[in-house]
């Protein structure tokens, strides 16, 4: 049952599915499936009318329109004025910034951080130099999607454009 798997996985931590690619583990075989579709194989069918974001689900989607384009951002940290559209990203943000808890240490240089993506992304591009998004005028590459898009419409890029 839902609730078996539930307690399982989030309460006794068991996650039987692993991904054979990178460190990705589940509680459930069509959760290991959308992960390969989206995250190895790029599937993302699901996108945003008002902005660039594509995702693999359609639950994902809904969610990435109330926080982003909504501003639905319920949950409020009561020693700060940061928001969040959810529970557990209120939770990361009072460990790392207030608390300084950030158990994702780096170990090359001395970065750390609240959020395992976060220390991926870190050693994806600052120690293996990994920038799979290139802008096709100038030399510019980044590791972040949304970085490319930011320099896309930056002075300095629309500058170099003109010359």
């Amino acid at each position: 049952s839902n609730l078996k798997v539930h307690v399982a996985s989030v309460h006794e931590g068991i996650k039987p599915f692993k991904c054979k690619i990178c460190d990705y583990q589940c509680a459930q075989k069509s959760r290991l499936k959308v992960h390969m579709d989206s995250v190895h194989e790029g599937t993302k069918p699901f996108k945003c009318s008002k902005c660039d974001y594509e995702t693999a689900e359609k639950w994902t989607l809904k969610k990435h329109n109330k926080s982003v384009h909504e501003g639905i951002k319920p949950y409020m940290c009561n020693l700060c004025d940061y928001k969040a559209s959810e529970k557990s990203n209120l939770k990361v943000h009072v460990a790392s910034i207030h608390k300084g808890i950030k158990p994702f240490k780096c170990k090359i240089c001395n970065y750390e951080d609240a959020q395992k993506k976060n220390l991926k992304i870190h050693i994806q591009t600052v120690h293996e130099e990994f920038k799979p998004f290139i802008c096709n005028i100038c030399n510019y590459k980044t590791a972040i999607k949304s970085n490319l898009k930011r320099h896309l419409e930056s002075e300095s890029h629309l500058r170099f454009q003109r010359e």
